[in-house]
């Protein structure tokens, strides 16, 4: 059994780490932040003047392991407040003064010391000496970090280090991290032109042609599953009266992410979300039991503003899409529903190839409206409905909407990575704010409860994260280039071209001829960087033979394919646009 965990580990070397910083930075009055542990190692914060670089990591990794080598003993020392404070006053670390001054009274106050020079304050547990961190890291990079997460306060330079305990695992790790790099959907956006960013719109994506295609192909996929599972598209306003805002409670607890304006002196805010503007709608109609559930989805356009420092390429942006909608629905009829939205939700994510998936229940945050006998009611209802889904799941406690419970659903990427797609929230607090009814089955006024659900999420990051999935190699039904075709030589085989690309845009396929004049070897190079599904061949022999030589994306050799072999492989492909337990018979 081993001496310690990981996480004992990683902490010790977080402080070895800033040993190191200090000790190869003596004239740069180094100001110690935190240094936590994290999934897979740990990181520093530290205020200095010197802006690290790749060169000053690897120093400081060989100083670590020079520390190692000196089997400096690390020893835990408690004192009282005012020891701790005049303490790191006289080295001058006054953020960690400031943490000190913020410990609860009555909790121990401890610091940890490394050999006779470095002290650090910090709860432990750590290792006895220097000499047992004997195990794999690698310091990685650095990045920007607000003190204590406040960009009012300065900031700080963050070190990140992976750590493990084995070489192999420290191996496989840094492999992953290169091929993750490779699928940066930021990079591979850029490359296959799909979408840019420009400053004039701070966090907003502008999407290319062939972006545009893509996020057509996903509002298009979701507009088929709606009809199978009864869902109703509705198209809501952009700017709406804050007094809405009032009434949802999003202007009290949410309007610092919000943008408003004025408009003939009333004031207006940009919609965040689009469950007012559905509320609304269904307050302006009479309904009765037997239009229950009724399902609004919308694509309407989002805003809400997020820090400069949290925004990151498609996955974090400013202004959004959700495949959103919202289920009026009967208290008897919430497990039911949702029992539902459960086979809707994996059915899409295995149809993407996400096979991996987390369900986690979000309970009642600290901010929150509502009864807490609502609240009760909520989170049994959720939880009830989850058990008798059969799914796994964990309870993340705290993390609710504000108005209510959630399911948050998460799916593993290619590379093991875990994000969070879908959303299921069931609101009993909208209904109340906005005063809606229906007639029930005994002719009386009943409240109904609401369920919120987004399946893919917002779509700008759902193809983020499904580009770094798929690292850029789209399914055929939803590339936005699914052929090239290349004409070999001469005006014949260009001729040859051109009529089977009109045959194949005839029947619904986005292809072009590529007739540059550009060597072959050229040509299928780009298509393959391009990552297009096929590239098709056409010479004499084809001509002749009525067919055409397959080069599909990934492969090395081609196939030589009748034209009329090669639109039914088409036309099969196109049929995964629908998932296949909901095509038609």
């Amino acid at each position: 059994m081993a001496k310690y965990d990981l996480d004992t580990l990683r902490h010790s070397s977080a402080h070895l780490m800033a040993q190191a910083i200090m000790e190869l930075f003596p004239n740069e009055s180094v100001q110690l932040g935190i240094g936590p542990t994290i999934e897979n190692g740990f990181y520093y914060d530290i205020e200095m003047n010197a802006k690290l670089t790749d060169e000053n990591l690897k120093q400081i990794e060989e100083k670590m392991k020079e520390i190692i080598k000196r089997n400096l003993p690390i020893v835990r020392h408690e004192v009282s407040r005012d020891e701790a404070l005049k303490l790191f006053a006289e080295r001058g670390q006054t953020l960690k003064c400031e943490l000190i001054k913020d410990i609860p009274d009555g909790e121990v106050i401890s610091y940890y010391t490394q050999g006779d020079a470095f002290f650090d304050l910090c709860t432990g547990p750590h290792v006895e000496k220097t000499s047992e961190l004997t195990f794999w890291f690698k310091l990685l990079h650095t990045a920007g970090a607000y003190w204590r997460g406040d960009q009012t306060r300065p900031m700080l330079q963050r070190i990140y280090a992976a750590c493990f305990s084995s070489k192999e695992e420290l191996r496989e790790y840094l492999t992953q991290i290169e091929e993750a790099k490779k699928r940066d959907h930021r990079k591979l956006g850029k490359e296959l032109e799909l979408f840019i960013f420009d400053p004039v719109a701070p966090a907003s994506p502008f999407f290319m042609p062939k972006g545009t295609l893509v996020y057509n192909g996903l509002v298009d996929f979701m507009r088929r599953i709606y009809v199978k599972y009864d869902y109703q598209e509705v198209i809501t306003p952009q700017i709406l009266d804050v007094d809405l805002w009032h009434t949802s409670g999003h202007y009290e607890k949410y309007k610092e992410n919000m943008y408003f304006t004025q408009i003939d002196e009333r004031e207006f805010a940009l919609k965040p979300m689009n469950c007012p503007c559905h509320m609304l709608m269904f307050s302006h109609h009479r309904y009765s039991y037997r239009d229950l559930p009724l399902r609004f989805a919308d694509f309407g356009r989002l805003h809400r503003y997020e820090k400069s420092g949290v925004v990151a390429g498609l996955t974090r942006v400013r202004t959004f899409c959700q495949d959103d909608a919202h289920i009026f629905i009967q208290t008897e009829g919430i497990q039911e529903e949702i029992k539902t939205l459960m086979q809707m939700f994996f059915l899409v994510y295995e149809h993407f190839g996400f096979k991996k998936i987390k369900i986690g229940l979000s309970t009642r945050p600290e901010t929150r409206v509502g009864s807490d006998e609502t609240w009760d009611n909520a989170e049994a209802a959720l939880k009830a409905a989850l058990d008798a889904s059969g799914k796994d799941y964990f309870v993340n406690e705290g993390d609710g909407a504000f108005y209510g419970p959630k399911i948050d659903i998460q799916v593993a990427d290619a590379l093991g990575r875990f994000h969070q797609l879908g959303t299921i929230q069931l609101d009993f607090q909208l209904p109340e704010r906005f005063e809606l009814k229906f007639t029930n089955q005994n002719s009386e006024m009943e409240r109904p409860v609401v369920i919120h659900r987004a399946l893919l999420g917002s779509l700008e990051r759902f193809i983020g994260v499904y580009l770094e999935h798929v690292a850029g190699a789209f399914p055929f039904w939803l590339s936005p280039e699914q052929a090239v075709i290349v004409p070999i030589k001469n005006e014949l085989h260009l001729e040859a071209a051109q009529k089977l690309a009109k045959e194949l845009k005839a029947k619904g396929f986005r292809v072009r001829v590529d007739d540059r004049n550009e060597s072959m070897g050229l040509k299928t190079r780009q298509a393959q960087t391009g990552k297009i599904p096929f590239m098709l061949v056409l010479g004499d022999q084809e001509i002749a033979a009525e067919s055409v030589a397959v080069r599909k994306y990934g492969e090395m050799k081609s196939e030589v394919m009748p034209q009329a072999q090669l639109f039914e492989t088409f036309q099969t492909l196109d049929l995964e646009k629908v998932p296949a337990p909901l095509r038609e018979v």
